[in-house]
Formats: C-alpha cells, sequence, structure tokens
C-alpha cells in the first residue's frame, strides 16, 4: 500500500487522505481547512456547487476535483465539515461511502446549516464493522465517539498490510465501548501504521470534563436559574442534545428547540434510543423568524408541517421562561427578541471558547448583561485529550504512528519512539 497525506500533518480540519494499490485508490475525507480564528475575521464566504473551488482552498489530488487517475472511491470518517466540505467539488463519478447517520447529518447540514450536500446517487452505506472490498483494499469502519452522529475510524487493509485512520474521536463521551473494540481490532494483530488525530496537542493540553460531567454542571446551572435558560450548541452535536435534555427534563423544564434541532432529532430516532421532538416527551419547537422567513423559498414545506404539533410561541416562553429551556443562536436575539433578552435569562455556551473572540459574541454578552443575564460556558471537546491520545496509541501499539489533524505533530515525538513526520502530498510505502 502507498499511504498519502495530501492535507492535515501541520493543520487541524481540511483532511484528505489517499492509500492505494497498483490496482486500487481511495480518497478518506475531502474536508474544507479551518479558518484562522482572530477577532476582526468575517466568516468565509459559502461554497458554490456549480462555480470553481477559490484558489488555495483544496489540497491538490490528482483525479480528485478534475480528471486525472482514476479514484475508486471516496470514504467519509463524519459529516463536519473539515472532513466532508469539498466533497460536493468532488469528480461526480466516484461514489462517497458513508455511515447511514452520516448521511442524515450532511442532509441536516444542508438544509439548515447552508452546507453543500451531497446527491444521493452518489452516496454508498457502511456499515460498522462491516467491511467493504474495493479490488485489493478492504476498509472496515469502527464506530468511535466524537461531537457528531455515527462517526467512524477506518481500518484499511491489503496484502497483509495494515491502516489505520482515526478520524476525530474521543474517550470521555458517552460511549467508552467504542474505543475498546476499536483498540481490540487494531492491535491484534497491530497495524502497520496507525494515521492518528492529534487536535489537543496543538496548544490544547488541559483535560476538559467527560459528557456525563458535563451533563451535570449543565443541569447545576439550570437549577439554580431564575428565568429563561438559553443553550448555545450545535444540533448536530446529539450527545449535547441529549445533555441539555436530560438537564431540563431532570429539572421540570421543557425543552425546546428549534425546527434544525427538531429534524435533527427526528433523524437520529429511528437509528438510536432518543426522544422524538414531541411534547408528550417534554421538547417542544420553536419556528425561529429566520425559519419562518425561509421556509417557502427553500421548498421546506414538509419540514415545516412536520413539527407544528409541538410548537410553542414566544409569547408562550416570555409568559413563564423559568419553565424552558431553549436551543438558542445569536440571530435570534434580534429576529425573534427585538434585541433583548427576557430578565435574567442564563446563557449557556456549549462551543469552543476560541470563537468568542468574535465581536458577534462580545455584543451578545453586552445584550445579555443590560438584562441582568449571565453568560456561562459550558464544553467539553469532541476531541481526544492529550493523555488519552498516548493512552489511545499505546493500546493500540502500531508499528509507526503518523500525526494528522494538529498544528503540533512534534508533540507526538515526545510520547512515541516510532514517528514518522511526512509532508502533505508525500508519498508513504506502507
Amino acid at each position: 500500500m502507498r499511504l498519502t497525506i495530501h492535507r492535515g500533518t501541520r493543520q487541524i480540519g481540511g483532511s484528505c487522505v489517499e492509500i492505494a494499490t497498483d490496482s486500487t485508490r481511495i480518497i478518506i475525507d475531502a474536508g474544507l481547512p479551518l479558518d484562522d480564528i482572530r477577532e476582526d475575521q468575517k466568516p468565509r464566504p459559502k461554497l458554490d456547487r456549480d462555480k470553481p473551488i477559490p484558489e488555495g482552498l483544496a489540497p491538490v489530488v490528482d483525479g480528485l476535483f478534475a480528471a486525472g487517475q482514476k479514484v475508486d472511491a471516496i470514504f467519509l470518517s463524519h459529516a463536519h465539515a473539515d472532513h466532508s466540505g469539498l466533497l460536493s467539488h468532488t469528480r461526480e463519478d466516484i461514489p462517497v461511502y458513508m455511515t447511514r447517520g452520516t448521511s442524515k447529518m450532511l442532509l441536516a447540514g444542508s438544509i439548515f446549516a447552508a452546507q453543500c450536500p451531497v446527491p444521493r446517487e452518489r452516496q454508498r452505506t457502511m456499515k460498522p464493522r462491516q467491511p467493504v472490498v474495493l479490488g485489493d483494499l478492504a476498509i472496515t469502519p469502527w464506530s468511535v465517539d466524537h461531537s457528531t452522529f455515527d462517526c467512524v475510524a477506518l481500518l484499511v487493509e491489503s496484502g497483509g498490510k495494515r491502516v489505520l485512520y482515526s478520524g476525530d474521536l474521543r474517550l470521555h463521551g458517552r460511549k467508552p465501548g467504542m474505543a475498546r473494540a476499536l483498540i481490540q481490532a487494531a492491535s491484534s494483530p497491530p497495524v502497520d501504521v496507525l494515521v492518528m488525530e492529534g487536535t489537543h496537542f496543538s496548544g490544547r493540553h488541559e483535560r476538559g470534563p467527560t459528557e456525563e460531567e458535563l451533563e451535570a454542571d449543565i443541569a447545576g446551572h439550570v437549577r439554580t436559574a431564575e428565568g429563561l435558560v438559553c443553550g448555545i450548541f450545535s444540533p448536530m452535536h446529539v450527545d449535547r442534545l441529549v445533555s441539555f435534555f436530560k438537564a431540563a427534563r431532570n429539572n421540570g423544564r421543557t425543552f425546546v428547540v428549534d425546527p434544525y434541532g427538531a429534524f435533527v432529532l427526528h433523524l437520529v430516532s429511528g437509528q438510536c434510543r432518543i426522544p422524538r421532538p414531541d411534547a408528550a416527551a417534554g421538547i417542544r419547537v420553536f419556528y425561529n423568524a429566520h425559519f419562518e422567513q425561509t421556509w417557502q423559498r427553500k421548498n421546506l414545506g414538509k419540514i415545516h408541517g412536520m413539527f407544528t404539533a409541538s410548537r410553542v410561541s414566544k409569547d408562550e416562553i416570555l409568559r413563564s421562561p423559568k419553565d424552558f429551556l431553549m436551543l438558542f443562536r445569536p440571530s435570534m436575539l434580534k429576529l425573534d427578541f427585538a434585541g433583548a433578552f427576557p430578565s435574567a435569562a442564563k446563557c449557556l455556551y456549549s462551543y469552543w471558547n476560541g470563537y468568542l473572540v468574535r465581536k458577534e459574541w462580545s455584543d451578545f454578552k453586552t445584550q445579555l448583561a443590560a438584562a441582568g443575564g449571565e453568560f456561562i460556558e459550558c464544553h467539553t471537546s469532541g476531541h481526544i485529550f492529550s493523555d488519552d491520545i498516548v493512552e489511545f496509541v499505546k493500546a493500540v501499539n502500531p508499528k509507526e504512528v503518523i500525526p494528522v489533524h494538529t498544528t503540533s505533530p512534534s508533540s507526538f515525538g515526545e510520547h512515541f519512539p516510532n514517528v514518522r513526520f511526512p509532508k502533505d502530498g508525500e508519498g508513504i510505502a506502507v
């Protein structure tokens, strides 16, 4: 086998990895690079499928985005844009393998988060622990715990050689059994190469709470709240949806989601044990102004009618704000609440705190403080902590480790003697 990391050896995001033999060639992930977070930075313009990719946004990969050497398939580890964001610009004749849940998250993201969709005719479903055989490659997905639904690591085998691509994962989530199963599969016999994510080696060495500890922290803040509680987090983070839902339920509050969150719950509830967006389950749906203004233009009549029985109005929330915990986003402050928070609101922020340098958040906190409210960071990472990286790699016991998804690959050399440091685009014989 030949392994080439086209992008990701020295940066977080923009992931794109190739594994090939003389007869078969696959690409793992085709992601957008993450922006540097600076105080004056504006959001990146949205990609348009019908226009060329802006220069420098895609790695140079022969045959992936334009004519060239044949690519037999693309395998997607999960739905986050830094792994999937360039898929719609890849050649239309290349099939894309993904889990059922990843397909659902891509659908939700394309409808509600301006992500480019992957046409259904290109999608192929892969099931965890069941190998996909393409030519002389066998690719087996293994479920991992991350901050979106149904993510996988990928074990690629050919001619007695084995490469494990970790994707993005963590050991502090709700499903520790996933990591144990992956370690067992990858360590017996040991993989020849482990391509290992190292996000938290990038200057983030501190350990955060587990998902269950975070849930307890959220519940404590809800318990002492005197008014409306606003949860600020990504609806695609299903574990975080569960944490906020349980915190609301255990404190006698109704959990309020927007149509985006409701649609994610609807999709996922058919695949795992998670409550549907239904008033009987303690979940109501707030049709925010942005959705009401755009659903007809976007032809979302089916989704608009899907949750009407569980709708809750702004007036109902404002009449008794202490009865609700509400999924919230900054745009709702202006569009739905006329720029003024209800008195004594608590906002529980559950994203990476690096985003808080943006002006929109300083303005948001100023308006919250004016209403006597409180802004509280309640978050834990979707990525494996530094000490857990060491534990995981030692447990897998690979013959060789290659860092990826990190700005500090050298940190791997401080912990493991068998690290290789290729450059982006450099081919490696396995």
